[in-house]
């Protein structure tokens, strides 16, 4: 078994379902006897958000497809305001019936920061949305603990400080 970051081994499964509708993956899962496979997108879902691409692994043309690459770190103000348009584009892609992919790398923390942020835009308490997270996809899902403080602060508290401290570094320049 693959561990590698954070500890987190390959999640047992390409995505799971959070929500009716609302999934979330990696690139990589493992199989039953331990092998790394490919989690590569067919014609699964209708909506397929990428925060992290690699090549073969879809979707095809055909496919809504929304790709915006941010790492698994501390995020700007730029980047959480990229976090919070996609995940309303997941939402507004979820009302319309649609079945919507979030993934990344492994599966755990960009979409589930991604995930997560849509749960809450859709009412559910920031607490209720990381543990649904986790129960659903995996106890390893948003171990990057800097995320889980942006949703308990509200990302868009988190993008208004994460701004004033860019802005504090510049003067100091």
């Amino acid at each position: 078994m693959r561990v590698k970051g954070r500890g987190a081994p390959d999640a047992e499964h390409p995505w799971n379902e959070i929500v009716p509708g609302l999934w979330m993956g990696g690139h990589h899962y493992a199989t039953a006897s331990g092998e790394r496979v490919p989690a590569v997108v067919t014609d699964e879902f209708d909506t397929v958000i990428s925060l992290y691409q690699r090549e073969g692994h879809g979707p095809p043309a055909n496919v809504e497809h929304h790709y915006a690459e941010l790492p698994d770190a501390p995020l700007t103000a730029d980047q959480l305001e990229v976090v919070c348009r996609l995940s309303d584009t997941a939402v507004d892609a979820l009302r319309r019936g649609r079945r919507v992919l979030v993934r990344c790398h492994s599966g755990y923390n960009r979409s589930g920061l991604v995930v997560a942020q849509g749960l809450v835009g859709m009412g559910y308490p920031a607490d209720d949305a990381v543990f649904l997270i986790r129960y659903r996809r995996s106890k390893w899902a948003l171990n990057n603990h800097v995320f889980v403080d942006y949703l308990n602060t509200g990302l868009d508290v988190a993008r208004l400080l994460t701004g004033l401290d860019s802005l504090a570094q510049e003067g100091d320049h």
